[in-house]
């Protein structure tokens, strides 16, 4: 028996960017699962990816930053049923060095892109999604870490959304939204972070498992809050980070610290 019970269900999935995404091991579990997978893809490099690695699957282009695409999109899927949509999506220039010299046009473009663009697209759909559909965003495990740039607050936006989408949906359905708050991941997207290399691997040392999370943990999380098992959560931020979060004082990493002051 399928413990996820998402055979034959149908989910739209965004965010798939290259084989090391978020968004990529998820789909690939889903399938592995049964489930039918429509993506929403920015790009043409992004569609042929997902042609050659997901051939049975539809591929739609839709600029996340344009309401008028994310119309369009819900258009071409009109004859569609949707039990769930994985929010995968995260876009930052950081053309600024320091957070106080961020310009605005650079920040509403990331925060339109990686957050709002939730609500335009669950708003979009509603009529799409089953009753009991879930919708899935995928955050960042700590919002206050500065190093993250202007995405911590804009991720802490997105994180915080579920809940009214939560509440809002609640008047007409049973529709669900929960966030996956992953810690530090080998991605392409991270790569882009400034210091985030370093970081990565100073991270390593603060799981309780001195090791750092597999893109496929994050994703086995995603996959149970897009299906029927999870009925139960809702409005709810799971924290998938090795347990990083509670080891901050970490004594190895005090007592190498200490050595040189």
């Amino acid at each position: 028996m399928n413990f996820l019970e998402i055979e034959d269900k149908t989910f739209l999935i965004t965010g798939v960017n290259n084989k090391k995404s978020v968004a990529t091991f998820s789909a690939k579990l889903l399938i592995s699962h049964g489930a039918t997978l429509i993506f929403s893809v920015q790009n043409d490099n992004q569609v042929e990816f997902c042609k050659k690695h997901f051939p049975d699957s539809k591929v739609i282009k839709t600029d996340l930053s344009n309401i008028d695409s994310i119309n369009s999109l819900a258009k071409s899927l009109s004859d569609e049923s949707l039990d769930g949509i994985l929010h995968s999506v995260a876009f930052a220039r950081f053309e600024s060095p320091n957070f106080h010299e961020t310009s605005f046009n650079e920040f509403s473009e990331a925060l339109r892109i990686s957050a709002y663009s939730l609500v335009e697209l669950s708003n979009a759909l509603k009529s799409l999604l089953n009753p009991s559909a879930s919708i899935v965003t995928v955050s960042i495990s700590n919002l206050r870490a500065t190093n993250y740039g202007y995405m911590g607050p804009i991720k802490a936006l997105l994180s915080s959304s579920i809940d009214y989408l939560a509440k809002s949906f609640s008047e007409f359905s049973k529709i669900r939204f929960n966030s996956v708050a992953a810690g530090p991941l080998k991605t392409s997207a991270a790569a882009g972070i400034p210091t985030y290399v370093e970081n990565y691997l100073y991270c390593e040392q603060l799981t309780l498992r001195n090791k750092n999370l597999d893109t496929s943990e994050v994703a086995n999380t995603i996959a149970f809050l897009l299906s029927p098992k999870s009925s139960g959560i809702n409005a709810s931020e799971i924290v998938v980070d090795a347990g990083m979060n509670v080891n901050y004082f970490e004594q190895t990493i005090v007592k190498s610290f200490s050595k040189n002051i």
